[in-house]
């Protein structure tokens, strides 16, 4: 591996990924909205959940889901389509792997605004799309099915299926580079979600945990988890499990 196009591939990377397309979208189809600063109520407390990114989920609390998933979208592919030149340009190398990290950092923490950005969840999967678009199926479902059927916990059955892009990965390529990126991108992600995470735990630990629940329902990710979850009435409609 070349020092000089490791480079490139982390620093094209990087500033495409720091594009906000949540702030372009929020700006061209709704400018008269603020979808920097969004507070949760909570039930039954005079409390707020704080969400401290700019995100497609965001776009969706405060726009509407429509212009949530086109946010989703660009986001996605603003990963994908970096990280597949790289992987056409460079064969049988692992750029195209530093690409997809480095941009799911640009995401997180952008260099054109103030380093404040998304969670990242779009950018992984966008990569994935990439590197083995059959993992994103593989790894979003079986995480979701974990987290609702063994955990029963809303937040890992969101999670979980990055967790598991880490085996798989290593169960597809049988290569050290590959298992990397899958775990960077779950350190990244973990960083980027623990401010929502921390209050997120002490809600839960209050029997108040309904302010990231409402949130995630936002997404379509979310609606999927809870769909399932209460067909087989795993959950409370506040998103609690009904075994714990």
């Amino acid at each position: 591996m070349k020092g000089t196009v490791a480079l490139l591939a982390a620093l094209a990377g990087y500033l495409i990924g720091s594009i906000s397309w949540a702030r372009v979208v929020a700006a061209l189809f709704a400018p008269q909205e603020d979808i920097t600063r969004t507070e949760i109520d909570v039930s039954e407390s005079d409390e707020k959940m704080i969400m401290g990114s700019v995100s497609a989920t965001t776009v969706s609390m405060h726009v509407g889901p429509r212009l949530g998933f086109l946010t989703v979208v660009l986001d996605m592919l603003k990963i994908a389509i970096p990280t597949l030149v790289f992987r056409r340009l460079w064969p049988g190398t692992s750029y195209f792997l530093i690409v997809a990290a480095a941009a799911m950092v640009g995401h997180v923490w952008p260099l054109y605004h103030g380093f404040r950005g998304g969670r990242g969840l779009s950018a992984v999967y966008g990569g994935m799309f990439a590197i083995d678009w059959i993992g994103v199926f593989v790894t979003s479902l079986g995480g979701m099915l974990f987290g609702l059927f063994v955990l029963r916990d809303v937040l890992v059955a969101y999670m979980a299926g990055l967790w598991f892009i880490v085996p798989w990965l290593w169960f597809r390529t049988h290569d050290l580079h590959h298992v990397a990126y899958g775990v960077a991108v779950n350190v990244i992600f973990v960083l980027a979600m623990l401010p929502e995470m921390r209050q997120y735990l002490r809600l839960q630990r209050e029997g108040k945990a309904e302010g990231l629940a409402q949130a995630m329902q936002l997404t379509g990710m979310g609606r999927g988890i809870y769909r399932m979850g209460r067909r087989f009435g795993l959950f409370d409609d506040d998103g609690r499990s009904k075994g714990g």
